[in-house]
Parts: structure tokens; C-alpha cells; sequence
């Protein structure tokens, strides 16, 4: 695996990454209601639950990827209930004017986590990506290690792009006093990122 295929590697796997997802939506929103830590502490979530995914991608055989696939069906949907609850819990703030608890460290870290853990399509993505780069005269592990982290790390600083971003449009609102619309904007996006999560079929 030479150098011109870790690039080809990098410019597809970031194409992929910066296309919105349910991650990224949740980043975007916990950064838009409870500021840039809480965003950057929900970064850190998904990109632990993505290291799992990474790693029973390389070491799962095709047999344990179609038994993972059914249990994943299930936690899917758990995923995406617990997304559209967000979601409405974010606009009923925002209809009644409620501020409602703060994001707790740990909160936005394992909301991140979870997400992205019940995101069946990361780990099919993985298990039938990583290989087409990988040497059949090269030891396989050590090349999938390689490039799980370039995909790692290359997502960490998508993600983590967008929640400084989302943190300094949530400033930009606070001085013009419409922190209100924060909630609404939350509720869409959490509602959309349950609605982005319900639409994976290849599973």
C-alpha cells in the first residue's frame, strides 16, 4: 500500500465524513444549545463508538457481520427514538420557553457515543471499504490499523470543525437575542438526524 493509495484513501473517506450525518447533526446541535465544550465532549463520544465500529470491522468475518446486522436492526431504532425524544423535548422548549436542564459533560459525551454506536451503516460502510485498500501481499491487520486511524482521525477533525462552528453561530444568536431559536433549531436537527438514522436500509 503505497503512498498514492493512502491518499486516494484520505480524499474519499473525508468526502464521506463531511457529509452530514446523525453525528454530525448532534454535534451541531449540542454545540448550538450548551456551547463549544459540550460540543467538542460530544465529538469525543462518537469518535470512542467509532473506534469500536473501526475495530469489528476489521477483525469481524462476513458471517459475524451478518449476525451483528440483525442485532443492529434493533438498535437502530432504539437510536432513533431516542433522537426524535430529543428532538421533541428541544421544541417543547421552545413553543413553552422552558430552559430545561443543562448538558453535563458526561451527558453530551455519552449522547455522542450512543448515536453513533446505534449508526448500523458506519460499520457495513467499514467492512466493505477499509479492505479495497489494503495489500494482499501486506499483512492485513497492520494496514487496516493504518487506515482506520487516517478514517479516525480524519473525522475528528470534521466533527470537531462543526462543533466550533455550531458554537459560534450559538454566540452569534445569544448577542442578538434569539438563544430562544436555539431550541427550535435543536429539535429540527435531532428530528433530522432520527429521520437520516431511519432511512439506512442496507441492513
Amino acid at each position: 500500500m503505497g503512498s498514492s493509495e493512502l491518499i486516494t484513501f484520505a480524499l474519499i473517506s473525508f468526502a464521506f465524513i463531511i457529509v452530514p450525518g446523525p453525528n454530525v447533526l448532534v454535534i451541531i446541535s449540542t454545540s448550538m444549545t450548551a456551547g463549544q465544550a459540550r460540543g467538542l465532549q460530544t465529538v469525543a463520544g462518537t469518535s470512542l463508538a467509532m473506534s469500536v465500529q473501526l475495530l469489528i470491522a476489521a477483525i469481524a468475518t462476513s458471517w459475524l457481520l451478518s449476525l451483528l446486522a440483525r442485532g443492529l436492526f434493533w438498535l437502530k431504532w432504539c437510536g432513533v427514538a431516542y433522537l426524535l425524544w430529543m428532538g421533541v423535548t428541544s421544541f417543547y422548549k421552545f413553543y413553552h420557553r422552558t430552559p430545561g436542564p443543562g448538558h453535563t459533560a458526561l451527558g453530551s459525551f455519552q449522547r455522542g457515543f450512543w448515536v453513533s454506536l446505534t449508526n448500523p451503516k458506519t460499520i457495513l460502510f467499514f467492512s466493505a471499504f477499509l479492505p479495497q485498500f489494503a495489500n494482499e501481499s501486506a499483512p492485513y491487520l497492520e494496514q487496516i490499523a493504518v487506515l482506520s486511524l487516517i478514517f479516525w482521525l480524519l473525522a475528528i477533525v470534521a466533527d470537531s470543525f462543526y462543533a466550533l462552528a455550531a458554537a459560534k453561530l450559538r454566540t452569534f444568536l445569544l448577542h442578538h437575542d434569539v438563544d430562544r431559536l436555539q431550541h427550535g433549531i435543536s429539535g429540527g436537527l435531532y428530528i433530522g438526524a432520527g429521520g437520516l438514522l431511519a432511512s439506512v436500509t442496507d441492513i
